[in-house]
């Protein structure tokens, strides 16, 4: 099959996919992701952004800038809060690829925020280990703490309240992340005055809340008791 032969084939199977999304949305009433994310919106990265993306560019081939490109969004996103389509638009010349290629990265993964949130971003697991530990009873105690609903923004646009699947902490169940940093082995109370810290500008100790070290039993070790030879990757563990 030629080189010719096989684009044409994948450029036809992309409208046709995006035909069917467009009839689906419309049927099903789904929101478009960019209903409030213009083109139009300003963006540029700042000095010390770029820097930073030099130096993830150099990770890669210079044909394979694509390969960068879930790294620059979540570069986006640390510098924004959110990830807007001028942005992508930005990503998309710096990897020299077309905007739709973004397009499908961003929202494939709903870790990209694809419209402005809360200054602090709540994340509770509910996944089943979480769930089994209380994670539905945190995530309504957080709703009522902040007097919104999941999935909605307080007022004052300090915390946005978002429930997940799985943070890869289960053995830590229940866990919450908030800013990207874990809190584990967590109680409503603990939770609570995790998030009046967070509000007054304070960084709570992150990992478990409980008085055991790290994903350890909550009795201390049962076995791996020696010292560690080598190579570790944390000190503190």
């Amino acid at each position: 099959m030629s080189l010719s032969l096989i684009q044409n084939f994948h450029s036809s199977f992309r409208k046709t996919a995006f035909l069917a999304i467009q009839q689906t949305r419309n049927y099903m009433k789904l929101p478009n992701i960019f209903e409030k994310n213009e083109e139009q919106t300003k963006f540029d990265f700042t000095q010390t952004n770029y820097k930073k993306i030099d130096e993830i560019l150099r990770k890669y081939p210079t044909d394979k800038k694509s390969s960068a490109i879930i790294p620059l969004l979540h570069l986006v996103q640390e510098q924004e809060g959110w990830v807007s389509r001028a942005a992508m638009n930005k990503v998309s010349n710096i990897v020299c690829c077309p905007p739709t290629q973004v397009y499908e990265v961003a929202t494939f993964y709903t870790m990209f925020n694809k419209k402005p949130i809360g200054k602090h971003h709540i994340e509770v697991c509910t996944c089943t280990p979480c769930m089994l530990r209380g994670g539905n009873d945190i995530l309504r105690t957080l709703e009522d703490k902040l007097g919104i609903d999941c999935g909605n923004t307080t007022t004052d646009g300090k915390f946005q309240l978002s429930e997940v699947e799985c943070q890869g902490a289960c053995a830590n169940a229940p866990v919450i992340v908030i800013d990207g940093q874990f809190y584990e082995d967590l109680k409503t109370d603990d939770v609570l005055k995790i998030v009046e810290q967070v509000g007054q500008g304070k960084q709570p100790k992150s990992g478990p809340q409980s008085s055991r070290k790290a994903s350890e039993p909550v009795n201390g070790k049962t076995t791996l008791k020696g010292k560690p030879t080598g190579p570790v990757a944390k000190d503190d563990l």
